[in-house]
């Protein structure tokens, strides 16, 4: 779940800057240009600058108690946010086209898509215990750094516990950049259609999540089947073998 929404928070990164000329995936900047608008007197950008920050709130809020009510390991459980999330990304990918530049519109999009990303960022944390974000890289890149710091003090020597980390760290970095590539490049060419890609993404980590269990009951049912078939065979082999002498 972690690596595929990476890619698509990535996706949404660069799209959403180049779409709208706003961060959509977190609120850092949002921050910084809410303290800057403020000193500058500009009401107006000081609202939208707030709205954005109150927005990616509002949607980690209502993934956090809608998750956390319903219980972290019941099925389906995530389905509801994914949901919203994928609903969002495909509105902006068919209307995003009648954005025309300013305020109220930019708001409107940029706005939608805080949401959305605040509901996956909330999400992916209650689902890790607060370990993994799937929005930005300041905090995965930070304890990457610890733990690679970690590791050279180690001489190499890698732990199972250290090594995990480093290849959760390195699951989410790379997809986000990756994303971050390719929804560049794919705004450019298809405009607003672009969306529709996180938007599959999204979808796919809906159906992975509603059906997992039941993958891997087959999965299960699979190795144990081929496990009988082996032994069954070997069992065949040791009784001709014995006939024999």
């Amino acid at each position: 779940m972690a690596t595929f929404l990476s890619l698509a928070a990535g996706f949404v990164n660069a799209a959403g800057l180049m779409a709208f000329a706003v961060l959509t995936t977190n609120i850092t900047g949002h921050a910084a240009t809410f303290a800057a608008d403020l000193t500058l007197n500009d009401m107006r950008a000081v609202k939208m600058a707030g709205m954005g920050l109150l927005l990616f709130l509002t949607g980690a809020f209502f993934s956090g108690i809608y998750t956390r009510s319903m219980g972290r390991h019941k099925r389906f459980v995530y389905t509801v946010p994914l949901l919203i999330v994928l609903s969002i990304l495909a509105y902006v990918a068919l209307y995003g086209y009648t954005y025309d530049g300013s305020m109220e519109k930019r708001g409107h999009f940029a706005g939608s898509l805080l949401f959305a990303m605040g509901i996956q960022n909330a999400l992916v944390s209650v689902v890790s215990h607060s370990v993994v974000r799937t929005t930005h890289l300041t905090g995965i890149m930070t304890d990457f750094g610890i733990a690679l710091a970690d590791a050279v003090r180690s001489r190499l020597k890698l732990g199972k516990l250290l090594r995990q980390r480093l290849i959760l760290h390195i699951n989410i970095i790379i997809p986000f950049l990756m994303g971050g590539v390719l929804g560049a490049f794919s705004f450019a060419e298809f405009r607003y259609y672009a969306f529709f890609i996180p938007a599959g993404i999204v979808m796919f980590v809906i159906f992975f999540d509603a059906f997992r269990v039941r993958v891997l009951l087959i999965r299960h049912h699979f190795f144990l089947r081929n496990r009988r078939r082996v032994a069954a065979r070997r069992t065949r082999i040791q009784r001709k073998a014995s006939g024999k002498k």
